[in-house]
């Protein structure tokens, strides 16, 4: 734990047994209602299992970490249809949490989904992923993997960012690799800036572009000095996670194509109005504000608790 520790160290804070999970402990559910009378059952059987394997068991990290210190994700697989013998087009949802400090919850890091979720898998097929070729040698193949792998780093990204100033930083840069090198060939999308206005290209770009910079800061202020802190000191954790917010805002407002906003945003409205339903009519009015431009589509709800 040698990395962890010096984060430890550097935050002065003894946190044992809640410390920062460095890896996976992650679950796959497959459904394919949709295809069960044209594949053999067995495939995404097979299939659930292998991924499940392929991102616990894999090292992501130079860390030492013990089993409590896992990262609690969960990857749901919708297999959509059928394009040719063993080629799929599916959607890919991934949620993953993190353990709140002297708290008996957990809150949400990221929770979205990936609807550009094609490939090629039968039965036998390992499932392997070189970051020095990521388009490996079958492009629909490489793209299970490839997706995979990317989305393990976001979230390695998001939890280390969360608990360390910038620490998620080489993380992130592993995803970008990914999407600099992803696989190509037809039916394969999501990896260009192109491929819609939500898509793995632009949400690695709002993590690891200069200007987007300050989002490692917003990750790390809301949830360690916010969230971990309100137990002991609740008056200045709500003003770091304020803070953290209204950055956000400037972040928002500085790109409209910025897919990182309404991602962090995502499942936040009960967690926000549990902690600042009995501020001042000042901090609710700055928080309203900073609501109404980074979380639109709950400000109503917002205004009827904090108004």
């Amino acid at each position: 734990m040698v990395q962890k520790f010096v984060y430890i160290l550097f935050i002065g804070l003894f946190f044992f047994t809640s410390l920062p999970a460095q890896e996976m402990a992650a679950t796959v559910s497959i459904q394919s209602s949709k295809v069960d009378n044209q594949v053999d059952p067995k495939l995404f059987v097979q299939l659930q299992t292998q991924l499940k394997d392929f991102i616990n068991q894999r090292k992501w990290t130079a860390d030492v970490f013990g089993t409590e210190e896992k990262i609690d994700c969960n990857f749901f697989i919708t297999i959509e249809s059928v394009l040719s013998p063993n080629v799929f087009d599916a959607k890919l949802s991934i949620v993953s949490n993190r353990p709140v400090y002297n708290a008996a919850y957990t809150t949400g890091l990221l929770n979205m989904q990936d609807a550009n979720f094609s490939f090629k898998y039968q039965l036998g097929q390992p499932i392997e992923f070189n970051e020095t070729r990521v388009q490996g040698a079958d492009a629909l193949q490489s793209n299970l993997s490839a997706i995979m792998a990317y989305y393990v780093y976001i979230i390695l990204g998001l939890d280390y960012d969360s608990f360390a100033p910038k620490a998620g930083v080489p993380y992130f840069e592993k995803a970008l690799n990914i999407v600099n090198n992803a696989p190509e060939g037809a039916g394969i999308y999501g990896w260009k800036s192109y491929d819609g206005q939500r898509n793995r290209y632009i949400l690695i770009d709002n993590f690891t572009k200069n200007g987007y910079d300050q989002i490692h800061d917003v990750i790390y202020g809301y949830y360690r000095n916010g969230l971990d802190a309100m137990s002991e000191k609740p008056a200045i954790s709500r003003i770091a996670m304020l803070n953290a917010l209204i950055s956000l805002q400037e972040i928002h407002e500085a790109s409209s194509l910025s897919m990182a906003v309404p991602i962090l945003m995502q499942g936040k409205y009960a967690e926000i109005v549990g902690i600042f339903n009995l501020v001042d009519k000042a901090m609710k009015k700055q928080l309203l504000t900073t609501l109404s431009s980074i979380d639109i589509a709950n400000i109503n709800k917002y205004k009827e608790v904090l108004e």
